[in-house]
């Protein structure tokens, strides 16, 4: 690809912050190395028409873990790091609602909660023995105990009597909350080019050579915000994709579900939205499979999610399936962000696993402080 002189003075001379990505991560820290710098310029560079892995694509839970998830966090990982964990995703809600508004993202605040399937009785009992405790370690940072026992109120079948709720969870609308950013960053000069595959970087410690696949130019600074495809260019991080399927219904007559539900270890999830229900997981069923950066579906996840939905959500409706699409995220053996410095003049702030709605804002921010 050619550039003209026009082209390359206008978007690619004199950069001083290059952006990989134009998800959650990469625009939150656009936007505060351009409030930092009001005068520098920032430019994002996004591989997909719209942005890519699954910032678009995600199920548009504002939620901090469901109690068998932290609980087996805790198998894994130290109280310390799992109480700071939630604090993050607790700190990073705040970070988007102050930053964008309630109303601008769609916010809405029914709780979370965690079902039980019958099978489940060991993983429900552990649960409810484990509850106070994970309270008390997590009471500080929301002011009150998170969980409490709640009845089966919506009606689902096949599952325990009893959900465990967190009452400080809520959902919104993933449109809203990137079109709301991208417009934010357009309106402060930030300027964002689609359609841009980055290959590699070339670090010569006083400025960065970012080479894409049709042109070159140089940055000061280089901040990878590319998540599930972080591996791309970052061989040294432990970071793998992880493809998540989601469908959503044709709209319901009359339904009153209202909240976000989990089941199986977060490894399911559903909520409502505009008169739907949009239910998404299943990765578990093959962990080797859905550990890829490719978009895509497969006939073992998504028959499952229809069985489930048959069975559990809706037993006793003929229920229709509208959409249904797969985002990738970056996870790993820790569920840590790998927010750091890379070379002299490249920083990556990625590996979100599973939490870019929570973790995402915050990561930016960190992300941009890094320069300092």
């Amino acid at each position: 690809m050619e550039l003209s002189y026009w082209e390359y003075k206008t978007w690619l001379s004199n950069v001083d912050f290059a952006v990989i990505g134009s998800g959650i991560v990469g625009l939150n820290c656009a936007l505060h190395l351009k409030e930092k710098y009001p005068k520098s310029k920032v430019l994002v560079l996004e591989k997909g028409p719209l942005p890519q892995g699954a910032s678009t694509k995600n199920a548009g839970f504002a939620c901090f873990g469901s109690i068998s998830e932290l609980l087996s966090d805790l198998n894994t990982h130290s109280e310390e790091n799992v109480v700071d964990l939630v604090k993050k995703r607790w700190e990073g809600i705040q970070v988007l609602r102050t930053l964008l508004g309630d109303k601008a993202i769609g916010l809405e605040q029914h709780g979370g909660h965690e079902l039980f399937l019958k099978k489940d009785t060991v993983l429900f009992e552990r649960c409810l023995e484990g509850m106070d405790a994970l309270n008390k370690l997590l009471k500080p940072i929301f002011g009150a105990a998170p969980f409490l026992k709640t009845k089966n109120v919506f009606g689902f079948e096949n599952i325990q009597d009893t959900y465990i709720t967190q009452g400080f969870e809520g959902q919104l609308d993933t449109g809203k909350l990137m079109s709301t950013l991208v417009e934010k960053c357009l309106k402060t000069g930030i300027q964002i080019l689609n359609g841009v595959v980055v290959k590699k970087l070339q670090d010569s410690g006083n400025t960065v050579e970012v080479q894409t696949k049709e042109f070159s130019f140089n940055a000061k600074k280089t901040y990878i915000a590319t998540n599930g495809f972080a591996s791309e260019l970052l061989k040294s991080e432990t970071v793998h994709p992880a493809r998540a399927q989601v469908l959503i219904t044709k709209p319901i007559s009359k339904l009153k579900i209202k909240g976000t539900f989990h089941f199986d270890e977060g490894y399911y999830y559903f909520r409502n939205v505009d008169d739907r229900i949009l239910f998404g997981g299943g990765r578990n069923m093959d962990f080797e499979a859905e550990k890829t950066s490719s978009f895509g579906k497969t006939a073992l996840v998504q028959d499952e999610l229809e069985r489930l939905l048959n069975t559990v959500i809706f037993p006793n409706q003929k229920i229709e399936i509208d959409y249904s699409w797969s985002g990738i995220m970056g996870v790993g053996p820790q569920k840590t962000p790998i927010v750091k410095q890379v070379s002299n003049n490249v920083y990556c702030g990625v590996r979100l696993g599973g939490m870019g709605i929570a973790l995402g804002s915050l990561v930016g921010k960190e992300l941009a402080n890094l320069s300092n």
